[in-house]
């Protein structure tokens, strides 16, 4: 298995070589940087037909919200007995409750990759050259530790850092305040209303700040790996705004990406 997966790194490693060497002209010195968003891009556009699968589910989840909101007020004195028709209710409409985080797991094996690769000292056996290349002055194996130890917070390698905060920072205020303005207009979602689902009010109420664990992402991971959630984040932000522009419930909430 081990032999299997070492060789599926080389392979992987060698696409990354290959977009870097494409965009090469372009992008120069920080031409691997540009092919793993690159790289990110193609996955996310993979991943666009689920994520637009889930944003018809989720509109179809607020279709329901009458038929939940009687069903709230008729089990009200027995919330398991509400869960499971509320339950009930999505399977018999063909609505799944969580069909909002599939794209976000389906993106986690290349996450993985990009980190493993960007975490080795050798891939297929030698050298992994990949961990010298750079984002300007950053080497994309470095950590935000590393560039801390290289010149502080304001060294060339901390302002890449201190650049990609800034972008997630950005992206995780727009999901914020997005969130809580759909949460603050959905009476079942927003507020201290009963969960839909086990486990879903907890859910809904922490779901504003999960944009901003993102940084702590950011900081620990290989730069690389870095890269991709930032690119990811960002694409996630604008998909979901274009795709739940018409929904007035909280459903988009649930919608989450890398």
């Amino acid at each position: 298995m081990s032999d299997l997966f070492s060789s599926f790194m080389s392979v992987f490693a060698e696409l990354v070589e290959h977009i870097a060497d494409a965009v090469e002209p372009l992008f120069h010195g920080s031409a691997t940087a540009a092919a793993i968003v690159l790289f990110t891009a193609c996955v996310r556009l993979l991943v666009h037909p689920l994520s637009r699968a889930a944003a018809r589910g989720q509109k179809a989840r607020a279709k329901l919200s009458p038929q939940i909101a009687e069903l709230r007020e008729k089990h009200a004195k027995n919330p398991d007995r509400m869960q499971k028709a509320i339950l009930e209710l999505h399977a018999k409409e063909k609505v799944s409750p969580l069909s909002g985080c599939l794209p976000s797991l389906l993106q986690l094996p290349a996450f993985f990759l990009l980190y493993h690769l960007f975490s080795s000292s050798s891939i297929g056996g030698e050298a992994n050259a990949l961990l010298g290349h750079t984002l300007f002055a950053a080497p994309l194996g470095d950590r935000w530790t590393d560039a801390l130890g290289e010149g502080g917070v304001l060294g060339a390698q901390g302002l890449v850092y201190l650049a990609l905060f800034a972008v997630v920072a950005a992206v995780a205020t727009f999901n914020y305040r997005r969130t809580k303005q759909q949460m603050a207009a959905t009476p079942q979602a927003g507020g201290n209303g009963d969960p839909q689902v086990p486990g879903m009010g907890a859910m809904m109420k922490v779901m504003p700040l999960m944009s901003f664990m993102t940084l702590i992402t950011v900081a620990v991971v290989p730069l690389a790996a870095a890269l991709y959630v930032v690119t990811s984040t960002t694409w996630s932000a604008v998909e979901r705004a274009f795709l739940y522009r018409d929904v007035p419930a909280g459903a988009a909430a649930l919608a989450t990406g890398v």
